[in-house]
């Protein structure tokens, strides 16, 4: 029996939120996944995720959460990482982080593993073991029984697909994340691994990747750093769904785009109550 993915790229702020949550029942309709992954690594405030909706994305029907090298930029969610087994952070961290990269979850149809590693090239606030040793090591504790969906951040596309050769015939996806931006390259190796150099973000489209457009391109102008907040005009999820055969080969992959219907209203000022 095979197994079907959905996979929802990185959710930045109060409108991408919304937009989960409005979109949703409707790829659930089009896809009819058997499991839910999302990177949420920008969902509160465009940098980190806050524990308020770690547990409000999980409600909403996310069976794993991904974060990144933004996963405890907040400080409460440094407490829930242990206790949330739907969240995950880099494996590559050093031995005693909070939290865990890697799970076999239950499916309706059966297990899959998760693994989320982050690359070495781009990140100047944090530094992890290499995820090319890394991974060798976590397959051989994962094992052969179950189709393994891995989620590599990494800040460039010669790291990826670097990775994706590596890992080719020996998981069923690949799929990149950290540059909000949808790639047109998704495919299926001939040896059965899904691959997609980045699945691109969940926000505002009317942005600079989630965040309000005047202020980035003040910052560019000035090259003096802004703490730019998330944009809110036209709403749209971005992902890829993945069809995965009881062979653990990938059988085809699609990149989506779904434009979100409803207008995000700030009432409250908080999207988890929106």
């Amino acid at each position: 029996m095979s197994v079907r993915i959905l996979y929802i790229g990185e959710i930045v702020g109060r409108v991408g939120v919304f937009a989960v949550k409005k979109t949703l029942p409707s790829l659930r309709d089009r896809f009819n996944p058997d499991f839910i992954i999302a990177n949420a690594a920008g969902a509160t405030g465009g940098s980190g995720i806050g524990k308020t909706h770690s547990i409000y994305l999980r409600k909403l029907g996310i069976d794993v959460i991904t974060t990144g090298e933004s996963a405890f930029f907040k400080k409460d969610i440094v407490e829930a990482f242990p206790v949330s087994p739907w969240l995950l952070r880099p494996s590559n961290h050093p031995p005693g982080v909070p939290g865990r990269g890697h799970r076999i979850y239950h499916s309706r149809v059966g297990d899959v593993a998760v693994i989320q590693l982050l690359g070495q090239a781009g990140f100047g606030r944090i530094h992890l073991g290499n995820p090319f040793h890394a991974l060798d090591s976590l397959l051989e504790t994962v094992g052969t029984n179950v189709p393994v969906v891995f989620e590599f951040r990494a800040a460039t596309t010669a790291e990826k697909n670097a990775m994706f050769r590596h890992t080719d015939g020996r998981v069923s996806a690949l799929i990149g994340s950290y540059a909000r931006s949808l790639t047109s390259d998704a495919r299926v190796s001939a040896s059965g691994t899904a691959f997609i150099t980045d699945a691109g973000m969940t926000g505002s489209t009317l942005s600079v990747c989630g965040m309000d457009a005047q202020m980035k391109i003040r910052e560019f102008m000035s090259g003096i750093p802004v703490w730019a907040k998330d944009a809110t005009a036209l709403p749209e999820v971005q992902g890829c769904s993945i069809e995965i055969g009881d062979d653990g080969k990938a059988r085809s992959i699609e990149a989506f785009r779904v434009a979100c219907k409803e207008e995000f209203h700030d009432r409250t000022g908080n999207s988890d109550q929106a």
